[in-house]
């Protein structure tokens, strides 16, 4: 068994990038041939870690003229490699690999990580050879019906599979307290106080300034609030937050911090996690990585969380967009004493541990590949 996934770079830290790698470990592991093509990048190290090969071509482009060298590329590969299945989980890639596939009478699979955009006819037609795959994953319920409703994706193709955390790294009992100490000093934060957080890069949707009126709505000056993630280039809306910061006098309650490498240590240094995405997200790891460390969190009632958060019982579910709400909320949060936190606490580990582990997602992915292939050629797979 031989399986190739695509993609269009390894230098990312989104669910793309990490779901690959992932993905490529699990294939190796079940003792089959792991091959992942794309441009490069910084996780091509992990990805050979997990004992895969990793194949460089221009995956990354989306020059038509490119897109379709790339069929042929890709084709070459299939070939040569004996490659018996295709993985694909994005759209400029995506278009190059079904073609090939097609060449070569290859199993085609897809993996639907966002809405995407659509804004056109055509760009309604880019996005929808993400649903051609002969098996189509959604990493959560939410992004299935949206497959349904926007490009009419038949359900019997559709394979929900919500994203996992890898619970050996998301472990309380791994994260020591050295690690937390070093991170608070790093962000200068008082002892003492609580600590709410809300994770995620600096961009609009993902509802910053949500959370600091929020935050101003509470009129409290004994907790400490941090965002945390890179402005990724977006300097202006970091300085428009800072500006909003300064407005509601919370320069010495909010500061904005940039890209953690150790986000189990962060998690662990909160009090509560919030999430205040205006959109919904697909899935939404940031609140199943709080759970799995036992934080309490609050995110708005759309997409993903509702999916990943039992309301009252592992986190709580708001407006979204409503900072009084939000405010509400995180109160209830904070209000918590130790049985309730640790009450809390056990009842998200358990249903993170139960329904969104990396094994978990793991064994579901494989069980779609030998689902396609036996399908395709029962005798030659029978035994896979």
């Amino acid at each position: 068994m031989t399986v190739l996934q695509v993609l269009p770079a390894l230098g990312g830290s989104g669910g793309v990038e990490r779901g690959t790698v992932e993905i490529a470990g699990c294939i190796s592991a079940q003792g089959w041939r792991s091959l992942v093509a794309s441009s490069g990048g910084a996780r091509v190290y992990q990805l050979q870690r997990a004992g895969a090969e990793h194949i460089e071509l221009p995956l990354h482009s989306k020059n038509p003229l490119t897109i379709y060298a790339n069929i042929a590329k890709l084709e070459k590969l299939i070939k040569t490699q004996g490659i018996d299945l295709v993985h694909v989980r994005s759209r400029a890639p995506a278009w190059s690999a079904y073609y090939a596939c097609k060449r070569t009478n290859t199993a085609f699979i897809t993996t639907f990580h966002g809405t995407y955009s659509v804004g056109s006819a055509f760009k309604r037609i880019y996005n929808s050879v993400m649903t051609r795959g002969d098996r189509v994953i959604a990493i959560s319920k939410f992004i299935a019906g949206h497959l349904k409703q926007m490009y009419g994706a038949p359900g019997e193709k559709i394979r929900v599979i919500h994203r996992g955390v890898d619970l050996d790294s998301f472990n309380p009992a791994l994260v020591n307290a050295e690690r937390v100490i070093t991170l608070a000093q790093t962000w200068r934060l008082d002892d003492g106080f609580p600590v709410l957080m809300l994770p995620g890069r600096l961009t609009r949707w993902k509802g910053q300034s949500v959370f600091i009126e929020a935050i101003a709505a509470l009129g409290r000056k004994d907790i400490r609030c941090v965002l945390v993630g890179s402005d990724q280039g977006r300097s202006g809306y970091r300085k428009e937050l800072e500006r909003l910061i300064e407005a509601n006098g919370l320069n010495s309650v909010v500061r904005i911090v940039d890209h953690c490498d150790d986000m189990p240590a962060a998690y662990m240094m909160a009090d509560v996690v919030v999430s205040a995405s205006t959109d919904p997200e697909a899935f939404g790891r940031v609140v199943v990585e709080a759970q799995a460390l036992g934080r309490p969190v609050v995110a708005p009632d759309h997409g993903g969380a509702c999916e990943t958060i039992i309301d009252g019982e592992t986190g709580w579910l708001f407006p979204p967009g409503d900072k009084m709400a939000l405010a509400a909320v995180m109160q209830k949060a904070l209000d918590l004493d130790e049985d309730g936190r640790r009450a809390f606490a056990a009842k998200a580990a358990k249903s993170v541990s139960e329904h969104f582990s990396k094994d978990l997602m793991c064994a579901k992915t494989l069980s779609v590949y030998r689902e396609v292939l036996q399908e395709r050629d029962p005798e030659r797979y029978k035994d896979i």
